[in-house]
């Protein structure tokens, strides 16, 4: 069994991005935690930030619990996550909290602030988290890891970087086993149906992401996928460990083949 944790910026992100993913690791018998940076307190324009942190909390950890993962928030704020010398410290604490040999985090170029600081946060964390003399500050800290987990990049939105020019992963995950399990996951998140349609334009958040999920898959002549990078870059692992937990789910993009 191997520990693994998804740490993107707001409920949603994982399920959308890599929700299948996920589904699949936990039926292969690994152990999921979920975690996001903010708890999505400016996702409504109905609600206050408190009413729908407290909502979207709950919403993820339900979409975590279908797939029996944990869900976890490091209580950032909504476009209030930067880095910084205390951010990092609380992210590397929830590192070493969770303990993960393997780390799944946002695209370092991505259409969202609070994406890019995530991955960068996330980045520099894990290579402070084997630091036993890097201290977080925590009331009751959470020993250093052993060494630094596998990192890996999520896609960004839409598969592409902020002047709309494609961003091709390393490789692909065929999900179309879990693409149903995946939609269950993310209809969870019911209170961002309205604020997605005001902010984002979207109609239908499960379709624009089944939309995403049918390109990644037909360039990997799939029916869905998820793309993934892996951060080989000294003194990260450079053992393709989630390629080979998940085994003949992986295919190459055939734009890279």
């Amino acid at each position: 069994m191997t520990r693994i944790l998804s740490l993107h910026a707001h409920p949603d992100d994982a399920e959308i991005l890599a929700g299948g993913t996920l589904a699949l690791l936990a039926q292969l018998g690994h152990d999921v935690t979920i975690a996001t940076m903010t708890a999505g307190d400016c996702g409504s324009a109905e609600f206050s930030a408190d009413e729908v942190a407290d909502m979207r909390r709950k919403e993820a950890a339900s979409a975590a619990a279908m797939i029996g993962a944990h869900y976890l928030c490091a209580e950032f704020r909504d476009l209030a996550v930067f880095s910084d010398d205390a951010s990092r410290r609380r992210v590397c604490e929830l590192i070493r909290r969770v303990r993960p040999e393997l780390v799944l985090t946002a695209s370092p170029i991505d259409y969202h602030c609070d994406h890019e600081a995530t991955s960068t946060l996330v980045r520099d964390a894990c290579f402070a988290v084997s630091a036993p003399n890097y201290t977080t500050g925590a009331a009751d800290p959470a020993p250093a890891l052993d060494q630094i987990p596998h990192l890996y990049f999520m896609d960004s939105v839409d598969g592409a970087d902020r002047d709309g020019r494609p961003q091709l992963p390393d490789f692909m995950v065929d999900v179309t086993p879990q693409f149903e399990l995946k939609k269950s996951m993310l209809a969870q998140h019911v209170s961002q149906r309205n604020w997605l349609k005001k902010q984002h334009g979207m109609e239908d958040y499960l379709e624009q992401m089944e939309a995403w999920t049918l390109a990644r898959g037909a360039s990997a002549g799939v029916r869905y996928a998820e793309g993934f990078r892996r951060y080989a870059v000294h003194p990260y692992p450079q053992t393709p460990l989630l390629e080979q937990l998940l085994g003949s789910n992986v295919v190459l993009s055939t734009a890279k083949s």
